[in-house]
Order: structure tokens, then sequence, then C-alpha cells
């Protein structure tokens, strides 16, 4: 992992979004979860959530009826997820949260063996982004899926956002809350043109439709601050996995431009 003095700090930002957590964006994180697992409940079922962030999908699993075992890198993360758990599911014992890393192959090597393996948007800033992917393998057994969301390699936007990312890092607090006001400016009118000239309701975006339950202010700062950062283009990953004996069931592409690569794998050996 990269030295935490040059490390976003994901967990704070993730505190901020508790607050915007209601039924509705928990409601969108469960669709996501079934649309891409092409399940409708986990019911019976183990899921591990690698990098849980603000803990909101190892929740949605839980209310799916998976066990569910949540670990952060970032002990923000893991207070997070904690303060989720003991507001929606203070008693349950089919929810452990703990603080671990990706890259410590020693501790996932402590841990089972799970039906589900969910990563989404973690792996690329771990600062050893295929370290992390082939780690992570450890947790799959036979028939396991593995669920992970990467960003997209772009050519000369990538570049130009790993320098936005780096200097929003290097920068005073108060030159962050710049950086955060123009850039959600930035990216608040370009996606209102965008809907607006495809009648759709521009609103959508802010209410958690249509972005997996997440809030579009948090998504911005994770966005300019998310350092370290990493991108492979999909055949990349495809390759990387298909040599490890994993199968591909289903891809969702960002089409190119700038964001993740949803990739739903399964475990055939």
């Amino acid at each position: 992992m990269k030295k935490d003095e040059e490390r976003f700090l994901f967990g704070k930002n993730w505190l901020t979004f508790l607050k915007h957590i209601n039924k509705d964006r928990i409601l969108e994180a469960e669709f996501s979860l079934k649309n891409m697992l092409g399940v409708k409940n986990l019911e019976g079922k183990t899921f591990l959530d690698v990098g849980c962030g603000s803990g909101l999908f190892s929740l949605a699993a839980h209310r799916l009826g998976a066990k569910v075992y949540s670990f952060d890198y970032d002990k923000d993360s893991v207070m997070a997820t904690k303060c989720l758990k003991d507001k929606f599911y203070p008693s349950s014992s089919e929810w452990k949260i703990e603080a671990g890393s990706v890259l410590d192959k020693k501790f996932l090597k402590k841990l089972d063996k799970f039906d589900f393996v969910y990563s989404w948007g973690v792996l690329h800033h771990t600062g050893d982004m295929y370290t992390a992917m082939n780690n992570i393998s450890i947790t799959l057994k036979r028939e396991s899926y593995l669920y992970i969301a990467i960003y997209n390699k772009q050519p000369i936007f990538s570049k130009f956002w790993s320098s936005i990312k780096k200097n929003y890092n290097k920068s005073p607090q108060f030159l962050k809350k710049i950086f955060g006001f123009i850039f959600y400016i930035y990216f608040f009118v370009g996606l209102l043109s965008f809907d607006l000239l495809r009648l759709r309701d521009p609103f959508i975006r802010h209410k958690g439709k249509e972005r997996r339950g997440m809030n579009f202010y948090t998504d911005v700062i994770d966005w300019i601050g998310g350092w370290p950062f990493e991108v492979a283009m999909p055949e990349e990953i495809l390759d990387f996995y298909f040599k490890r004996g994993l199968i591909l069931e289903k891809m969702k592409t960002c089409g190119g431009k700038m964001g993740c690569n949803e990739f739903l794998f399964r475990k055939n050996n």
C-alpha cells in the first residue's frame, strides 16, 4: 500500500456519505447486486466485501440474506461500516467487520472461502492493482463468483486525471474545497446537459437512482481525490483472470469513457 500520507482519505469521505443513506439508496444497492449477480436473493450464501467503504453493499448483501464478512484497509471505512451495522443489524452474528488489506496474503489466507466475493472500485486504489487482483483469488472456492469493478484505461484522459488526483492530495484543505466545488459544477453541468438532450430527468442521479445508491457529491470527491489510481482496458482484466482459470459470466463496460468496467467471473476449478 502507498504511504498513508500519499493516500486519499477514502474513509473520511465515506463517513460523510452515511447521512445520505436511506431506504431508497439501500434498495438501489440491493437492485444493483441482484441485477449483476443474476439472483433474487443471497439466502444461505456467504459474501465477502473487499474494501467495504461505506458498508452500503455489505448492508445490501446482508438484507438479501447473505452471511457477510466486510474488511477495509482504511480504519474510517471500517468505522463507517460498523456504524451501518449498529444502526440496522446491531445484534447480528452473521455480519463480521474487520480491518485488513487485500495486499496481505497472510490475512486473506486466514479467511474462509466465499460464495460471492465483491470489490467495486477498490483494487485500483491499493497502489498495486495486479497483486490485489491476484490475491483476491485466495478467497474463492470452486463455483465462487467474483464481482469487481476497475477503472477504464483512457490513453490521454487517464494521465490527466492521475495528475488531478496527485495535485488534489498535495493541496491544503482550502484548495481541496475549491477543487471539489469546481469539479462538482463541471460534472453537474456536463451530466445535466447529457440528460436534458436525451429527455431524461436530470435529478434522478442525485437521488441515488442509476448510481447504485451512491451520492453524487461523495462520488465527485472520491473521483478527484482517489489516489493511488490505476487503470486497465477490459481485455487486460479478462486476460489476467482467464489465465487463472476464471470464466467470465457477465461484463458491463463504460463504453470507453471515464468510469469503471464491471466484471462477474466464476471460478471453475
